[in-house]
């Protein structure tokens, strides 16, 4: 791999490779969710769409309770320890305008749930987050460090 690794909607990539930065861009109500295992040197990233799946697919990185899932089971295969897991999480703002959709749907805050729940049943912390609001954001994920950084529309980068 080469750096920035683009993560698209419902992705998630896991790296190994010190030179690799894992993007984000644009999320609305989307979540970024990154992990870093600080032994083993592995980076995951993932860019979820939606909190759970209504047709019963549970497996698609496109959702929230799966794609953690995923992204668990794939830093584990990488060699990284899910004890050891520093995870971090930007996005889920409810970008709709409209005071009375945005209350119909408010897909952000159910993405902040459904991750906060799901983490809570890998029994993992967040060690930062910045969640909720209005305005979109685009995470990087550093994966030689794990540092990963957040900037939101019109914003500066900063270290989450």
């Amino acid at each position: 791999m080469t750096s920035p690794q683009n993560v698209g909607l419902g992705e998630l990539i896991i790296s190994r490779h010190p030179e690799d930065i894992l993007v984000a861009y644009g999320l609305g109500s989307c979540l970024g969710i990154g992990m870093f295992d600080p032994v083993a040197r592995v980076a995951g990233l993932l860019h979820a769409v939606l909190p759970e799946s209504s047709n019963g697919d549970g497996s698609s990185s496109k959702y929230v309770t799966s794609g953690i899932k995923n992204l668990i089971e794939g830093m584990v295969k990488a060699g990284a320890n899910q004890s050891r897991l520093v995870t971090r999480m930007a996005g889920g703002a409810n970008m709709l305008v409209c005071v009375s959709l945005s209350q119909a749907f408010e897909i952000g805050s159910r993405n902040i749930n459904a991750a906060h729940r799901t983490l809570q049943q890998f029994n993992l912390r967040l060690a930062a987050e910045e969640v909720g609001g209005n305005v979109g954001r685009t995470v990087k994920l550093y994966v030689v460090t794990g540092k990963l950084t957040v900037r939101m529309v019109g914003g500066i980068e900063h270290e989450l």
